[in-house]
Order: C-alpha cells, then sequence, then structure tokens
C-alpha cells in the first residue's frame, strides 16, 4: 500500500484519520466488519478507521466473513475480492440473499485492473469500491459517506413528501421504497439513485453530473453509474429490456420520466 508519489502509513503504526474523517458522537459508533486476508493491509484499514471512532471486526476468508456478518450485525462492511475460501463476489451474493431488511452498505477492495471484477461486484450490490494500492485516509471518508447516505433521514420539523409516480413510490425519510405495494429491495446507491431521479423529473443528467450529485464524487469510474441505472430498471421497469419510467437520452445522458409509470392497459 505504499506509492512514492502518496506515502502510505506502515501498518505497524497507523496514523490518526484526518479531523474530516472523523466521526461525531451521535449515538452508539459504527460497526464496520473488515474481511481481508492480507494482515499488513488489515491492520492498517482497522487501525484507520478504529481511531475514526468506528468499532471493528476483522475476518480473514469468505466464510468467516459470513459468520462475523451474522454475529456482529456491522452497519457496513469493507470486503476484499480476493479472498481464500470463497471469493468477495461470492459473499456479496450471498449476503444479499441472505438480508432480511435494508441490504448492509458494501464497499469492496479489489487489486485487480480488470473493469469486469469492479462491474460485477457494482452488480451484486456493492455500494462503492476502492482500488489498491489505496489511501487510508480516502477509504475512511469513502465509508462515512456511504453510511451517511444509508442512514440519513430528513430533519423532523420538515420531512421529505413521498414521492409517487403511478404505482412506484419512494419515502426519503423512511428510505423505502415499492411497487404496486411490494418493497423493493434496493441498495443503498440505488435508492438515492431513485429519489434523486424522481425528485428531477424529465430532466436529462449525464453520468458525470449522476456521479458528482448521488454519490458525492468529483471523479470516478462512469461505470458506477450505467450499472446502478441497469439494476434500478431491472427493479422499477416492466421491461427493463425497454425501460418506461428511467429513459436513456442518446448522447446525453438519463432522464426520469413520469409518463412512464402511468397505468397502462
Amino acid at each position: 500500500m505504499t506509492s512514492p508519489a502518496s506515502p502510505r502509513p506502515s501498518a505497524a503504526a497507523p496514523a490518526a484519520a484526518p479531523p474530516s474523517a472523523q466521526i461525531p458522537p451521535h449515538g452508539p459508533p459504527r460497526r464496520v466488519l473488515v474481511v481481508e486476508d492480507d494482515p499488513t493491509v488489515a491492520e492498517v484499514v482497522t487501525g484507520y478507521l478504529a481511531r475514526a471512532g468506528y468499532v471493528i471486526e476483522h475476518a480473514a476468508d469468505g466464510f468467516a466473513a459470513l459468520d462475523r456478518a451474522a454475529a456482529f450485525r456491522p452497519h457496513l462492511i469493507v470486503l476484499d475480492l480476493m479472498l481464500p475460501g470463497i471469493d468477495g463476489l461470492e459473499v456479496c451474493r450471498r449476503l444479499r440473499r441472505a438480508a432480511d431488511g435494508p441490504a448492509v452498505p458494501v464497499v469492496m477492495l479489489t487489486a485487480r485492473g480488470d473493469e469486469a471484477d469492479r462491474i460485477l461486484g457494482l452488480e451484486l450490490g456493492a455500494d462503492d469500491y476502492v482500488t489498491k494500492p489505496f489511501s487510508p485516509r480516502e477509504l475512511v471518508l469513502r465509508i462515512g459517506s456511504v453510511l451517511r447516505r444509508a442512514e440519513s433521514a430528513p430533519p423532523a420539523a420538515a420531512p421529505s413528501p413521498v414521492l409517487r409516480c403511478g404505482d412506484l413510490t419512494a419515502d426519503p425519510g423512511g428510505r423505502r421504497a415499492d411497487r404496486a405495494g411490494h418493497e423493493l429491495a434496493l441498495t443503498a446507491r440505488e435508492f438515492d439513485l431513485l429519489v434523486f431521479l424522481m425528485r428531477n423529473p424529465g430532466q436529462v443528467f449525464s453520468r458525470e453530473e449522476l456521479l458528482h450529485r448521488v454519490w458525492g464524487w468529483e471523479f470516478g469510474d462512469l461505470s458506477t453509474v450505467t450499472v446502478h441505472v441497469r439494476r434500478l430498471r431491472e427493479k422499477i421497469e416492466d421491461d427493463p429490456a425497454a425501460p418506461a419510467l428511467v429513459t436513456t437520452v442518446w448522447g446525453s445522458g438519463y432522464r426520469f420520466d413520469p409518463a412512464g409509470g402511468e397505468p397502462r392497459a
């Protein structure tokens, strides 16, 4: 995790997380499960997260990750892609399959340069990913961002109204979406994307704009947006191959079309 251009702390003595990464003491500390088989990387990551105020558990392989996730009930999981036993993709798949409520946010770590692996991780429900070598401080900030979005709620004095389009509804306050009375199993990012689009009907947003306004990133892999749009369509569209709600404006981006939610014969 060391590069000449951006020095990294040693695993033996990780530096304190920067003030901007510290978690305010609002309620109990957030629990994070770190799944990483490299002891050096694991020590650095857990050290930074502990200093940022998180309660940490560590698992060194895929099977242990599933056991610890069930017992520890983390608020977020940092999941390495390459693991002994079963890999991170399979762990993510099983976690999503076993979820009996809102999906636990997952930030995936990968040393692979193959874009297909990152896209597959996003398709399986990972909320974010960081490619090795990475800055531990950036990872802490990314984790904080994912948790804030997953746990965000409007002030009690000014609740956000429930958004409706035909039989599709999204409740920003309760972070719940349903269609035709059936709750949708959306990840935190998918829910954020849906709410943003429903709040801005008829407007076209490029992938760059969505990456900035939904993810809060100034730059990043635009395939992240593409994958999340595809996954969202699979959950809200009658025919994801011919979407009527989240439409593509070729050469420009995506648009939420309220007419697509009107009852059809």
